[in-house]
C-alpha cells in the first residue's frame, strides 16, 4: 500500500480526495504560516530580550504540543506502532531542536540561515541509505537542490550589513543539527512508508513525549535549566511568547509532517529551504530594505531552482514494437494445457469411436 493511499486529513481538511497540486498548497500555506510566525518570535526572544535558551525552550514547546494533542482527542490507544519505533526519531528530533535553538546564542540569524539552508542536500543524500527508503533521486533534482541553497547563501550574505559571526561553538551546534535533520525526515518517511496507518498527530505526539527525557540532561549539564528559570521568572510575559510561537509551529509541524506522507522528505526539506527564503524576502519588503544585485542574484537561482524541482520526470514507459513482436499463441484445446501427447491421442480414439456408435 502507498502513502497516497492512505487517508490524510490536516486539521480536518481531507487531503486524499484533492489533487496533487492542491494537497501541495495546503501543506505548504500551513508550514508556512506556523514558521512565519516562529521566526517573528524567535527574533524577539533571541535578538530582542537576549534569551538563548535553545534546550529550555524546546522543552516548554513539547509541553505545548501535548496538550494541544490531547485537546484534539488523541489517545496512546489510537497508536499503531509500538513506542520503540520512536526512540532513535525522537532523539534526533529533540537534538535538532535543542542545537538549532540554542546555536543563536553563538551564530547570529544570517549565519545560522546559510548552515540550515543546505539542509535539503544531507536530507537527499541520507534517503538513500535508511532501511524502508533507499531513494534514488534524478539528476535534475539534485541540481535544482544546489541551486536553492546557492540562491539563498547568496541571499543570506546580502542581507548581512556585516560579515556572518562565526563561532565555533555556534558552527558546531549548527552542523550538528544538520547532521540530525538529515536523518529526521527520512525516519519520518520510513515509518509514514512501512505503516502507512500513521496518522501525523501519532508521529508528533510520541516522538515528542518520548524525546522530551533526552532534553534534560543538557540542561542540566549546561546549567541551562536553572538560568532560563530564573531569567524566565523575572519575565514571566516570555512564556506567553513561548506558548504562542508554540502553537503556531504546532500547525507547521503538523503540516511538515503531511508534506514528508504526501511527498518524501526531500520535496519537504525543499519547502523548507524556500520558506527561508521568503522569510527575507518578506522582511525586506516590510520594512523597506534596498534591495541589491545580489540579492537579484540570490533570488534568481533560487527561482530556477524551484522551477526545476517542478519539472516532471521524463521517463517515458517503453513502448513494445508491434512488428516485431511475436504473435499471440494459439488457444488452448483443451482446458489442461499440461496434457500429454498421449492423453491427447487417446482423447480422439475415444471421440472417434463415439461417432461410429452414433452411426
Amino acid at each position: 500500500m502507498k502513502n497516497e493511499e492512505q487517508s490524510r486529513t490536516l486539521f480536518g481538511i481531507s487531503l486524499s480526495e484533492r489533487p496533487r497540486w492542491k494537497q501541495f498548497l495546503i501543506c505548504s500555506s500551513g508550514f508556512f504560516f506556523g514558521y512565519l510566525v516562529n521566526g517573528i518570535c524567535e527574533e524577539y526572544v533571541y535578538n530582542r530580550l537576549q534569551f538563548s535558551y535553545g534546550w529550555y525552550f524546546t522543552f516548554v514547546q513539547g509541553w505545548v504540543y501535548i496538550f494541544l494533542i490531547y485537546l484534539q482527542g488523541f489517545t496512546p490507544k489510537q497508536m499503531v506502532n509500538p513506542w520503540k519505533t520512536y526512540v532513535k526519531l525522537s532523539a534526533v528530533l529533540m537534538g535538532s531542536n535543542g542545537l538549532t535553538k540554542g546555536s543563536l546564542a553563538f551564530l547570529n540569524y544570517p549565519a545560522q540561515l546559510m548552515f540550515k539552508s543546505t539542509k535539503v542536500l544531507p536530507v537527499m543524500v541520507m534517503g538513500a541509505f535508511i532501511p524502508g527508503l533507499k531513494r534514488k533521486y534524478p539528476p535534475h533534482e539534485y541540481v535544482s537542490a544546489v541551486l536553492l541553497v546557492v540562491g539563498l547563501i547568496l541571499f543570506t550574505l546580502a542581507d548581512a550589513h556585516t560579515s556572518p559571526n562565526f563561532s565555533v561553538i555556534g558552527v558546531l551546534m549548527v552542523s550538528g543539527a544538520l547532521i540530525m535533520d538529515a536523518f529526521l525526515g527520512n525516519l519520518q518517511e520510513a515509518i509514514f512508508t512501512m505503516n502507512p496507518a500513521t496518522t501525523q498527530t501519532e508521529m508528533l505526539f510520541c516522538s515528542t513525549l518520548v524525546g522530551m527525557p533526552f532534553l534534560i540532561p543538557p540542561m542540566l549539564v549546561t546549567g541551562e535549566l536553572f538560568k532560563a528559570w530564573s531569567s524566565c521568572s523575572q519575565h514571566p510575559y516570555v512564556y506567553g511568547v513561548l506558548v504562542f510561537e508554540a502553537m503556531a509551529t504546532f500547525i507547521g509541524q503538523v503540516s511538515v509532517l503531511s508534506l514528508i506522507a504526501l511527498f518524501g522528505a526531500a520535496t519537504t526539506a525543499m519547502v523548507t529551504t524556500a520558506r527561508k527564503a521568503v522569510t527575507l524576502l518578506l522582511s525586506y519588503l516590510i520594512f523597506t530594505k534596498p534591495l541589491t544585485e545580489q540579492h537579484g542574484s540570490g533570488l534568481l537561482l533560487i527561482t530556477m531552482g524551484i522551477i526545476l524541482k517542478m519539472l516532471p520526470d521524463n521517463k517515458s514507459p517503453k513502448k513494445r514494437s508491434t512488428a516485431t513482436a511475436p504473435p499471440p499463441p494459439p488457444p488452448p484445446m483443451f482446458e489442461n494445457e499440461a496434457c500429454s501427447e498421449d492423453n491427447r491421442f487417446q482423447i480422439g480414439i475415444e471421440e472417434a469411436e463415439e461417432k461410429r456408435r452414433l452411426v
